[in-house]
């Protein structure tokens, strides 16, 4: 059974960095898409990031572009989340999740199968 679990959350201040990490287990993962997602308080979860599991075709959301990357990870992880120039509105719950769609559809939150427990990131102000 594959399982996604995601790690490196915590509590910072507003302008610090985190990276978060994505590990797998239970599967073959190369011809995954891996994304990550985030869902603040009384909001929808919404698209943060996605590449392949090669480490190819990265896709952000506005809203993190330029401050956010995803990278291929190593061992055991599948991606690294880097987050650079945290902000308040960046506190959210992350989840990391798998899909085979092409890239028009990484966007879509329907589209991914498999997602691990999420991991906690609060930015202070």
């Amino acid at each position: 059974q594959v399982q996604l679990v995601e790690s490196g959350g915590g509590l910072v201040q507003a302008g610090d960095s985190l990276r978060l990490s994505c590990s797998a287990s239970g599967g073959t993962f190369t011809s995954y898409t891996v994304g990550w997602f985030r869902q603040a308080p009384g909001k929808e979860r919404e698209f943060v990031a996605a590449q392949r599991w090669s480490g190819t075709y990265p896709l952000y959301a506005d809203s993190v572009k330029g401050r956010f990357g995803i990278s291929k990870g190593n061992a055991g992880t599948l991606v690294f989340l880097q987050m650079s120039d945290l902000k308040p509105e960046d506190t959210a719950v992350y989840y990391c999740a798998i899909t085979r769609v092409v890239r028009s559809s990484w966007r879509d939150i329907g589209q991914y199968g498999v997602w691990g427990q999420g991991t906690q990131v609060t930015v202070s102000s």
